[in-house]
């Protein structure tokens, strides 16, 4: 499965791209939120892991921008950030997030997932006859450890 990593933090994106590689995944990086949207648009992910605090746009103002596209609005969307206040986690699921993981984090946890929201995407793929649908959220988010970066 092809995973876009959107972070701006260089040992983020190892760390995530590694451990996903690992599992098997396709994965390519984008280092901000307008190159995030561009990849998203022409890679067609099957999750996309979204930083919420970038430079310029963050990810809380890209997130609605790939919800409202028609390319992207099916894609599940992971917020993976340092935020972990109630207030910015419910403004991430209030913009379309299909769950919310604070750093640090555990990788083991990432897979996990991860490997539940894209084992959910084949299913309905398959029930649907290829067409894929709007993200069910995995029920985990709160199952990460911690909340800095």
């Amino acid at each position: 499965m092809k995973i876009l990593i959107v972070d701006d933090d260089p040992n983020m994106q190892e760390l995530v791209d590694y451990n996903l590689r690992l599992d098997g995944h396709e994965v390519s990086i984008a280092s901000s939120a307008a190159e995030g949207l561009t990849s998203a648009r022409e890679q067609a992910p099957d999750l996309i892991l979204l930083d919420v605090m970038m430079p310029g746009m963050d990810g809380l103002e890209a997130l609605p921008v790939l919800k409202r596209d028609p390319k992207t609005a099916h894609i599940p969307v992971f917020m993976l950030t340092a935020r972990g206040r109630m207030g910015d986690v419910e403004r991430a699921f209030a913009v379309g997030a299909d769950d919310y993981i604070t750093k640090p984090f555990d990788p083991a946890k990432l897979s996990q997932m991860v490997t539940v929201k894209l084992g959910r995407k084949a299913s309905r793929r398959a029930r649907s006859g290829g067409r894929s649908g709007p993200g069910i959220g995995t029920g985990l988010a709160g199952a990460q450890s911690g909340d800095g970066r």
